[in-house]
């Protein structure tokens, strides 16, 4: 199983949110390239990243930051936020984004998933965000009647690989990621899996090791020191994935 550390960039710092409260933010780091290249240093091969102010925007809106997370390591980013179109799509792509991730635009423009899907295959996940069960969207502050598996299985009807699937209500609360939805998810489509939203534990890892995802997204417990980047990465290596 992949570990991914994340760093989610609001008002051009690295913040954590509670529950996906925008008015919950507060402020983990400084720098994030400093965070990204320690996390690089811990033995991480993939960063997650979010830029909220493009979420909620619907525009990117601190590419700067990102680029320049780019620049000043070697991991490979997965990033989400603000990203709409194929114009946008293209551009993060020609900037060395490796994984792009959809997550309004899966909802309410299925046809922009095809076409990059089509253009960019693997390179192109689906971040499904729940509550309740129901999909959120426009950066968690919109909550529609669309069931999240419904919604994954549209996914990969569309030929989607990666599903990030986050329970909302677990997120930043430090109190485990929601196994029985992901569990359901994984069971319920091909796609490849990657659990995001209450990892706090080495514990949490051997669950979602054993539920067979593809990965797994630690934010708070990282920035904490709840979670040992190290040993989370060390204790996935040799982890046969499903």
């Amino acid at each position: 199983m992949v570990i991914l550390p994340a760093i989610d960039i609001k008002d051009g710092k690295c913040v954590r949110l509670v529950q996906g409260k925008y008015d919950s933010a507060y402020t983990v780091a400084e720098s994030a390239a400093d965070t990204a290249k320690a996390f690089e240093a811990m033995g991480a091969t993939w960063l997650h990243m979010v830029d909220l102010d493009g979420a909620k925007e619907a525009v990117p809106v601190n590419t700067d930051m990102i680029f320049d997370v780019l620049k000043q390591c070697n991991l490979k980013v997965e990033l989400g936020g603000g990203i709409r179109n194929m114009e946008t799509i293209d551009y993060y792509m020609d900037h060395g984004i490796s994984r792009i991730i959809l997550g309004s635009a899966a909802l309410n423009n299925p046809a922009l998933v095809k076409e990059a899907v089509a253009k960019y295959g693997d390179k192109i996940a689906v971040g499904i965000d729940a509550i309740d069960g129901n999909v959120a969207a426009e950066g968690w502050t919109q909550t529609s009647t669309v069931n999240y598996i419904d919604l994954a299985k549209h996914m990969e009807d569309a030929g989607v690989k990666y599903i990030v699937f986050t329970d909302i209500s677990r997120d930043g609360m430090m109190d485990g990621p929601n196994f029985t939805m992901l569990d359901k998810l994984n069971r319920s489509v091909s796609c490849k899996v990657i659990a995001s939203g209450g990892v706090s534990s080495l514990t949490d890892i051997v669950v979602l090791t054993a539920l067979k995802l593809h990965g797994a997204i630690c934010g708070r417990a990282l920035y904490t020191r709840d979670l040992s980047l190290r040993q989370a990465v060390d204790l996935c290596k040799g982890v046969k994935e499903a």
